[in-house]
């Protein structure tokens, strides 16, 4: 749907994975130009072609490229596009299987010796990363005790023509069955990576579809029509058809390689190198010319266009909203900010009680374990929290730094090791790969008249202003002219 509506940049001129690609596609990004296809990739054994951030949204708008890639009208306001989303996931379409005949992604086959990671064109992001990586697929993992199958995102650092070393975090969901079920019991773990599936499976993979969820039917929710799954060639396991390639394999218990550093999402160069799990490939299955998406993680601070970026605001953010309503909170919307989209999320929801934003960052901070997210800005049901204009007034006008920020569970809470304000020594060299010292976390109460007491300010009508919003969405005015004018 993209390229029907001539948002691919086609480029035939030879292009080296090596920095070339990733600098072409970070330029793209800064323009908010079209999403860039290298066709002619050079020391490329397979005729592959590397795309470039196909997600990112557009700026301003970050649901754009999203919606009309899920069959959406691209004119729809934030608040449409959120509302229509969590319907969707309201309403799961059950996954059908094709057969290995029938799928694209099974046009060629090499296991065993045949198989060669380093024929495919994975690309050298930035230029002090530890290795060449695949950041943007869909991890498919079995729970060995049900029959339920985690989807999830994690980066692989490319080894050798055989191996990768996997980013895997405990205290996420692919992460824990690895090291306190397969590992512990010494078994390996079978998994594979299914790369450039169809954007439901993708933005599946980047949500917090609850433990025990058949996430292949939320992406058919997603969608509208079921989504068709293929059974792996040297495993069970079960991967969207739509995949132009397929890495299939083991990750072995007690079997460790470096990976990283790497130019992570909150805008540096993360490191120092870590143990990481390693993946065995058995197998590699793709179409005949595969499109290997890539991601430009975070390349400076306040970085927000990208397919991280994007997917978080546009699709993490409908889900997690989808939660909070679930868990019984009244939230109008949880979105994450755009700028630090896995940092930072903004709530806005009404203050019924006293102690209500207390009880709602406790649910948030302990439920969903919260790895990423530092903390959450809490604005009025009828602040837009898509809006950086009306954020940041909320701030300016309703948070009192002496009674309105406020530190919860002091160095109590678990934070991956992928953070700027710790040092390496504070956090540790875990086997697990998490922080061996916790961290604080925090709130923020920008309500108009939330828990510190604060009244309501002039101008703060409610249905004034969501009146205003709908003038100007109808007469088609940018609500949001400082990010346009650039980040």
């Amino acid at each position: 749907m993209i390229d029907a509506a001539e948002e691919l940049n086609r480029i035939g001129a030879r292009v080296s994975w090596n920095l070339e690609a990733s600098a072409i596609t970070m330029l793209a990004n800064d323009r908010d130009d079209r999403v860039p296809v290298f066709e002619s990739v050079t020391d490329c054994q397979v005729p592959a072609r590397l795309v470039g951030d196909p997600y990112r949204g557009t700026r301003g708008r970050p649901w754009d490229r999203p919606a009309r890639a899920l069959g959406l009208p691209p004119d729809l306001s934030g608040e449409e596009y959120y509302r229509t989303v969590m319907e969707r996931l309201r309403n799961p379409v059950a996954p059908v299987e094709v057969d290995a005949t029938d799928a694209a992604c099974k046009a060629v086959i090499r296991r065993g010796a045949d198989v060669d990671l380093f024929s495919f064109p994975w690309p050298y992001i930035h230029a002090a990363d530890g290795g060449r990586y695949s950041n943007l697929h869909t991890m498919v993992a079995p729970d060995p005790d049900s029959s339920w199958t985690d989807w999830s995102a994690h980066r692989a650092m490319i080894q050798d023509g055989a191996r990768a070393s996997v980013l895997l975090l405990a205290g996420e969901q692919t992460p824990n069955l690895f090291y306190y079920r397969y590992e512990r019991r010494e078994e390996p773990m079978p998994v594979a990576l299914a790369v450039g599936v169809e954007p439901a499976a993708q933005f599946t993979a980047s949500m917090w579809i609850p433990t025990g969820s058949d996430e292949a039917a939320f992406a058919g929710g997603l969608k509208g029509d079921p989504v068709e799954l293929v059974e792996c060639t040297t495993n069970d396991l079960k991967v969207p058809a739509s995949a132009e390639l397929v890495i299939e394999g083991r990750i072995i218990p007690g079997e460790r390689l470096d990976e990283g550093p790497f130019g992570d999402y909150f805008g540096y160069m993360h490191g120092p190198r870590r143990s990481m799990p390693v993946l065995r490939v058995d197998a590699v299955t793709h179409r005949e010319d595969p499109l290997i998406p890539f991601c430009v993680e975070g390349s400076g601070v306040g970085y927000s266009l990208n397919t991280t970026s994007t997917t978080e605001v546009a699709c993490t953010g409908p889900d997690a909203t989808l939660g909070l309503r679930a868990a019984g909170y009244d939230v109008e919307k949880c979105v994450p900010w755009r700028f630090t989209p896995r940092s930072v999320y903004v709530v806005s929801t009404d203050v019924p009680r006293p102690g209500y934003l207390h009880e709602l960052a406790n649910f948030i901070f302990t439920t969903w374990g919260m790895l990423h997210v530092d903390f959450f800005v809490f604005v009025d049901a009828d602040v837009d929290p898509l809006s950086t204009r009306d954020v940041v007034e909320a701030l300016a006008l309703h948070a009192d730094p002496d009674s309105d920020f406020h530190q919860f569970g002091a160095e109590t809470m678990p934070k991956v090791p992928l953070n700027i304000y710790q040092t390496p020594e504070e956090k540790g060299d875990v086997e697990t790969g998490t922080s061996k010292s916790k961290t604080a976390k925090a709130y923020i109460d920008a309500t108009s008249n939330g828990e510190s007491g604060v009244s309501e300010s002039a101008g703060g009508d409610g249905a004034l202003r969501e009146r205003a919003r709908s003038v100007l969405d109808r007469a088609g005015v940018d609500r949001d002219p400082g990010v346009t004018s650039g980040e």
